[in-house]
């Protein structure tokens, strides 16, 4: 083998001298126009792994190719794609108008009101109830909201993180309790990822960090103990990428947050085995596809090894990374917006070639308006013919032995490891105290924004070619139809929730509101007092204001923002 090696290597020298670069020394070109550290070929020289160590099988650790034996080939990912707008009713419309095309999972985003905990006839809350998401203001808007769904058939996932997201559980639970289900028969997610906000947007932080560990930590007790098929969080790397983090950060950040969130349940005397298995992540899928699906691969093998090798996990189900991804809409421009087809294409093929096991397909005119009825059908498409068209799901891990993407895989995770052991160091030793420490001092919104710096001004100065909008530019009046928001609507939610606030039992609402105020200031679980609250007619925003009261708001030091 060595031999073989040697030979490899001489032969690829004279390769490259005799052949390559005197094609280009002919094309008048000095150098080869590599990015990076990019190589111009990858051979067996340099992919150093252990086969059985650090790639291995589908299903076994490290699960470098996958965490399930037979991934694609038993089962496809879940196609679902976010709705939210209008009222509850709107959204539920395009629930079942997704339902009928195909779609295998539903997936809820609430409105900027509802996620930070604001009723919708709050005076902040106007102009914004209902054009960017669902308004949930009480169990009453859960009801109509999946009226006609079959919750105990289809996969739903709540995106919600922000203080308001345990409430919105706990009124999803009630919602599913008065339809006279089994919560333990419930399947889903809600996102319930604090930490990347107050990582990459700390404006959007309401309550200190520590505390909204605490509640993440709640809901993964009550989930334990009670809803054993539902996921009591999505650890979102999204947001951070979002926000224009480098694919390294946004991987980095996102483990970090995961483990911080595994030391605190620690702490509070959790079985990593308990809560392990039910941790799931919310990846990007941006445009380099082959960094892309490295990502993946590395995310998977570094989780294998955190949890069993620094946690102590035995159940291989804890060492898994279950993971949704999402296009980037960082990538998508308003100039030509028929061109963002062509990427969500790209990014959806990256997320099905990572072994994906859910994936949301962005729309081509999300970056215009909340999707109409026919894009946000493309998109559904776009899914389904890369799963059934293109012939990538008859083999599992189809790019696994690339030189490329192998080294890829192993250069990701080296950087990856390099960034988590300074932020531990930071923490002196401690992944929660070193996340904390780096959302209190700033180091990572300066980070993030510091990346994001970079990639505008790369694209500003043409360096980095993107499509219609430095390049190729066309002068263009958009002939595409847009769903806008009748404002209308915002005025009915209102409405409906003046309603039913007169016709509630106050004593009984006032009641249950002080039991969650007192929960926030005791140690015991707030989800059952969440949900009793919700049951008598509480809203979600004097819910949140309950815990917001005895947690205090959130002030970023200065310097921070």
């Amino acid at each position: 083998m060595r031999d073989d090696i040697e030979k490899i290597r001489r032969e690829k020298d004279k390769w490259f001298s005799e052949k390559f670069m005197k094609q280009l020394s002919g094309l008048g070109v000095e150098s080869p126009p590599l990015k990076g550290d990019k190589l111009p070929l990858y051979t067996p020289l340099d992919v150093e792994n252990k086969y059985l160590e650090d790639i291995g099988f589908p299903g076994e650790f490290p699960y470098t190719r996958g965490v399930y034996p037979g991934m694609y080939l038993d089962k496809l990912w879940i196609m679902r794609q976010i709705a939210g707008y209008g009222t509850a009713r709107e959204t539920n419309q395009r629930f079942k108008y997704l339902l009928e095309n195909g779609e295998t999972g539903v997936t809820a985003v609430f409105d900027f009101p509802t996620v930070m905990g604001l009723d919708s006839d709050n005076p902040m809350a106007e102009g914004e109830v209902g054009r960017c998401g669902v308004p949930v203001d009480s169990v009453e808007d859960m009801r109509i909201l999946f009226d006609g769904i079959p919750i105990d058939r289809v996969h739903v996932a709540l995106l919600s993180s922000y203080p308001s997201s345990p409430a919105i559980f706990a009124a999803y639970i009630a919602m599913a309790m008065e339809k006279g289900l089994a919560i333990d028969s419930l399947a889903g997610s809600i996102q319930n990822h604090f930490l990347a906000f107050y990582t990459a947007l700390p404006k959007c932080a309401k309550i200190p960090p520590r505390d909204a560990i605490r509640i993440a930590v709640d809901t993964f007790e009550y989930c334990s103990r009670y809803m054993p098929r539902w996921t009591p969080i999505n650890i979102t790397a999204h947001v951070i990428r979002e926000s224009g983090a480098t694919m390294i950060q946004e991987l980095s950040y996102c483990l970090a947050n995961a483990m911080a969130y595994v030391e605190a349940a620690l702490e509070r005397g959790l079985d990593v085995d308990s809560f392990g298995p039910k941790l799931a992540f919310y990846f990007t899928a941006g445009m380099n596809l082959f960094e892309e699906v490295a990502k993946y691969r590395a995310a998977r093998r570094l989780w294998a090894r955190i949890m069993k090798e620094k946690y102590n996990a035995r159940n291989p189900a804890s060492q898994m990374i279950r993971f949704h991804a999402q296009g980037s809409a960082f990538t998508v421009t308003a100039q030509q917006p028929l061109n963002n087809l062509i990427r969500s294409t790209i990014q959806t093929l990256a997320a099905a070639l990572g072994g994906a096991q859910s994936i949301n397909v962005n729309p081509f005119d999300e970056s215009l308006s909340i999707p109409s009825e026919e894009s946000v059908r493309l998109a559904l498409r776009t899914s389904q013919i890369v799963a059934y068209e293109t012939g990538i799901t008859e083999t599992i891990d189809p790019l696994g032995g690339s030189y490329y993407v192998e080294t890829l895989t192993n250069k990701t995770e080296e950087e990856v490891r390099q960034l988590l052991k300074l932020i531990e160091e930071m923490g002196d030793g401690s992944m929660l105290n070193g996340v904390i420490k780096g959302i209190e001092s700033g180091y990572f919104l300066r980070e993030v924004s510091k990346a994001a710096y970079d990639y505008n001004k790369e694209v500003e100065s043409g360096e980095r070619v993107v499509v219609g909008l430095n390049s190729y530019k066309v002068e263009e009046d958009i002939p595409i139809e847009l769903l806008t928001v009748d404002p209308e609507l915002e005025k009915i939610q209102v409405e409906n929730l003046k309603k039913l606030k007169r016709n509630r039992d106050e004593k009984k609402v006032h009641e249950t509101l002080e039991k969650v105020k007192e929960g926030a200031g005791g140690k015991g679980n707030l989800i059952p007092l969440m949900i009793e609250a919700i049951r008598a007619n509480a809203t979600v925003g004097e819910i949140t204001d309950s815990i917001v009261n005895v947690f205090g708001l959130y002030q970023p030091k200065s310097g921070v923002i």
